[in-house]
């Protein structure tokens, strides 16, 4: 397959994102819905989460299978959990990591030893550390999106490398349902975003593109890469990252939830966002693929 029909593939893969991020815009959002909005976001994370760790476990599985079987060495087992255990360990720590360093900076008073004459001299602060905690749970989730996002743009650009044009397609047609469900993820914490007033903050259009660009672009970049050439190892080092990022969000939205003491609504939207990414993914899994 060309390479421009290729990118057209990952391109289409990747814009469905777009279909939930108007949600981000509601200005008055009923308080049962956000906190069944943050319970899809939790069900469609949790599924991403399974998913993610199907996929990077399949190579290190098929390694001990093969010692098993006196077909293989250790090698390839401790190379794989090596970078199954450092990509997961990276994108769950590095996001700690990076969301201390955010506050830190937000919250110059609070930086430690010496925080009195700190605060007298406040640090000057902008872009993402002055943002708001539901902005920027928001990217992190987005970012989580993209890590997995770019692994299954890998898988489409390799099918049509290879010239499997049916599978192609239905992988387009699958990661497309996929991040169709994303996009509300990525825009359901800035549902519970108020300003010091208690007034709604809605989030500007350049900021919901940005978060959907963030999301989407790494299935167009992963498709234009696994056209050129196919890499395992990269494969799981992308996907732990993804589970890893995806997992410390599902952390902090657990939190959100918990503190609207709705466990009814929350419930009912786990369910609702654990059934679209299983419904979606059988669109590909009855492909036989």
């Amino acid at each position: 397959m060309a390479l421009h029909t290729t990118l057209l593939l990952g391109f289409i893969a990747g814009v469905t994102i777009l279909f939930g991020i108007p949600l981000g815009r509601v200005s008055r959002p009923i308080p049962a819905a956000k906190v069944v909005l943050n319970g899809v976001a939790i069900g469609i994370l949790l599924f991403l989460v399974w998913d993610v760790f199907s996929a990077a476990w399949e190579p290190l599985d098929a390694a001990l299978t093969a010692t098993h079987e006196h077909t293989g060495g250790m090698g390839p087992v401790f190379g794989y959990g090596a970078l199954f255990v450092g990509g997961l360990s990276v994108g769950l720590l590095g996001l700690v990591a990076y969301d201390r360093y955010l506050e830190r900076m937000s919250n110059p008073a609070k930086i430690g030893p010496g925080a009195q004459s700190v605060a007298e001299k406040p640090l000057r602060t902008g872009g993402i550390a002055s943002w708001s905690m539901a902005k920027r749970m928001s990217l992190m989730i987005a970012v989580g999106i993209g890590l997995h996002n770019f692994a299954e743009g890998l898988a489409i650009g390799q099918a049509a490398a290879s010239n499997e044009i049916a599978l192609a397609t239905l992988l387009v047609v699958g990661f497309a349902l996929h991040n169709a469900t994303e996009g509300f993820g990525i825009v359901a914490p800035l549902a519970g975003d108020f300003d010091d007033d208690g007034a709604r903050v809605l989030p500007s259009w350049r900021f919901l593109l940005t978060m959907a660009l963030i999301g989407g672009g790494p299935t167009f970049i992963g498709t234009a890469v696994g056209h050129q050439f196919t890499s395992e190892p990269v494969s799981v080092i992308f996907l732990t990252l993804a589970a890893g990022s995806i997992i410390y969000v599902v952390a902090q939205l657990l939190g959100v939830a918990a503190r609207a003491r709705r466990t009814d609504l929350l419930a009912y939207g786990l369910l609702i966002g654990l059934i679209a990414g299983f419904a979606t993914d059988a669109v590909v899994t009855a492909g036989g693929v």
